[in-house]
C-alpha cells in the first residue's frame, strides 16, 4: 500500500483516512476536540463515546463500519493521482466494548491489523468464523500484531475462570470493603459478572458512570457510596498507599485485574478461597478446564491487594493459536516500546516462513518499507508525569467526591449524525 492513504490509531496529518480500534488513551493520544485531518472509522459503540470522550469534537467526520461485512472507499494515489479503492472489515476483538480489528484489501494485498485483541475460546467464535471466511477469500500479507504478552511465560485464564475467581475473594472477605482497579473503559464484563453472581451493585466515579450508561448498563452501577462496599476505582489511583490509608477508617481488599506480573510472591490460597463460586462451577467439567482452573493464579502482594489473572490482551498460547489461523506472509509487533516487547517473528516467524530474528527484545519500528505503507501507532511507556498528576488529583479530590457522588449523575445525550460505511 502506498504511504499517505491511511493510519492506524495515529492521528497526525497526512493520510486521506484514519481508523481507530478502540478508545482506550493510547491508541488516542493525538486526538483531541478540534481534531479535523480527516474522515475517521471506527465501530458504532466507539462513535458513540466521542461526545463525551471529546467534548466538541466533530461528528460529522466519524465514520461506522459495521461488523463482519465489507465496506469500500475511494482514495487518491498521492504520487499518480489515480484512484485507489479500498476494501475494509471491522471484526470483533474482544478487548473492550467498541474495540474491532481491522482488515484491509485491494490492489495492493492484504493487511490485518489486530489493534489490542483477545483470541480466547469464549469469545472469539463468531470473530473466528468472520476472519476465517475473509482470509479464504484474500490470504494475509501482513499481520499488524498485538504482541503485548508474546512470551512463553504468559498464560492466562478464560477471563469467565478468572471473575469466578475474583468473586470467590469478594466473598471469603465479607467484613471489607472491595476496590477493584479499573481503566476508563475495559473490564465491563468483569464487574457485571461480581455484580451478578453476589447479587450488589458495584460503585464507580461519575465519569466511569456516565460510560456505563452510555454502554447500556443502567441498573448495576452507582456513584452512591452507601449502597455497596464494592468500588472500582481507576487504576492510576490503586496502591499500597492507598489501600495502607483506607485500612486505617475500615478493613479494605484491593483486587488489581491484569495479565501483568504484579506480585512479588505467590499466594497459595486457592484452596483458603470460599470456592463457591469457582469451584463449584467446575465440578464437572473436563480435564483440561481443571487446568485452565489451576492456571487461574491468584497472587497476594500483601495483606491487602490480589492480583488475579484478567487480561483483555492475548497470552502467547492464544497470539500462536491466532497466527496458525491467519497464516500471514509476514508480520509486525504494534508494541515496540515496552519493556516486554518481543518481536512475534522470533517465536512464530516458523508460520509465515520468515526467518527468525537473532533477537528477543526490542527491534526498531519502521525497518522494513513494506511496514510504512500503513502508518500505526506504537506504544510508548506511560507517561510519568501525566499518571503522578492524575493520582495527585485523585487523592484531593476523593474526599469530597464521595459526598457529591450521592447525587444521581446526571446524563446528557449528545445528538449528532453519524455516517454509515456503505
Amino acid at each position: 500500500m502506498e504511504s499517505g492513504l491511511i493510519s492506524v490509531d495515529r492521528w497526525r496529518d497526512g493520510s486521506q483516512a484514519y481508523f481507530l480500534t478502540h478508545m482506550h488513551s493510547d491508541h488516542t493520544r493525538g486526538l483531541s476536540g478540534d481534531w479535523s485531518q480527516g474522515p475517521l472509522y471506527c465501530s458504532r459503540t466507539t462513535a458513540s463515546l466521542f461526545p463525551s470522550r471529546f467534548p466538541g469534537f466533530d461528528l460529522s467526520l466519524l465514520r461506522v463500519v459495521p461488523l463482519s461485512s465489507w465496506s469500500s472507499l475511494s482514495l487518491r494515489s498521492p504520487s499518480s493521482g489515480s484512484t485507489v479503492r479500498l476494501h475494509v472489515m471491522a471484526i470483533d476483538a474482544h478487548h473492550c466494548p467498541g474495540s474491532v480489528m481491522f482488515l484491509f484489501r485491494g490492489d495492493f494485498g492484504c493487511f490485518l491489523y489486530t489493534g489490542d485483541f483477545r483470541w480466547d475460546a469464549d469469545a472469539a467464535d463468531e470473530a473466528r468464523t468472520t476472519l476465517l471466511d475473509a482470509i479464504n477469500e484474500s490470504p494475509v500479507d501482513i499481520l499488524y500484531l498485538d504482541n503485548t504478552y508474546c512470551n512463553p511465560i504468559y498464560s492466562f485464564p478464560s477471563r469467565q475462570v478468572a471473575a469466578n475467581l475474583v468473586a470467590d475473594i469478594i466473598a471469603t472477605h465479607p467484613s471489607h470493603d472491595i476496590i477493584i482497579a479499573v481503566d476508563s473503559l475495559g473490564k465491563e464484563d468483569l464487574l457485571v459478572h461480581v455484580s451478578r453472581i453476589l447479587n450488589i451493585k458495584i460503585w464507580v466515579w461519575p465519569e466511569r458512570l456516565r460510560t456505563m450508561h452510555l454502554l447500556g448498563f443502567q441498573d448495576i452501577f452507582t456513584t452512591d457510596t452507601s449502597l455497596t462496599r464494592v468500588r472500582a476505582v481507576p487504576r492510576y489511583s490503586f496502591s499500597i498507599q492507598t489501600l495502607e490509608g483506607l485500612n486505617t477508617m475500615c478493613p479494605t481488599i484491593g483486587i488489581m485485574p491484569s495479565g501483568l506480573p504484579w506480585v512479588k510472591r505467590p499466594f497459595k490460597g486457592v484452596g483458603k478461597l470460599s470456592g463457591s463460586f469457582l469451584t463449584a462451577s467446575m465440578k464437572n467439567e473436563t480435564i483440561s478446564a481443571q487446568k485452565e482452573l489451576q492456571a487461574a493464579a491468584v497472587h497476594k502482594f500483601n495483606d491487602y491487594m490480589y492480583s488475579v489473572h484478567y487480561s483483555d490482551h492475548s497470552c502467547y498460547e492464544e497470539i500462536g493459536e491466532f497466527i496458525k489461523l491467519v497464516k500471514p506472509k509476514s508480520m509486525k509487533g504494534i508494541v515496540v516500546s515496552s519493556s516486554s516487547y518481543v518481536d512475534p517473528l522470533y517465536y512464530f516467524g516458523r508460520i509465515c516462513g520468515a526467518n527468525q530474528p537473532p533477537q528477543v527484545l526490542l527491534m526498531r519500528p519502521d525497518t522494513a518499507e513494506e511496514f510504512r505503507a500503513v502508518r500505526i501507532k506504537s506504544y510508548s511507556a506511560s507517561d510519568k508525569t501525566r499518571v503522578l498528576a492524575k493520582r495527585k488529583r485523585w487523592n484531593r479530590d476523593s474526599h469530597s467526591s464521595l459526598k457529591r457522588n450521592k447525587k444521581r449523575a446526571r446524563i446528557q445525550v449528545k445528538c449528532a449524525k453519524i455516517v454509515e460505511v456503505d
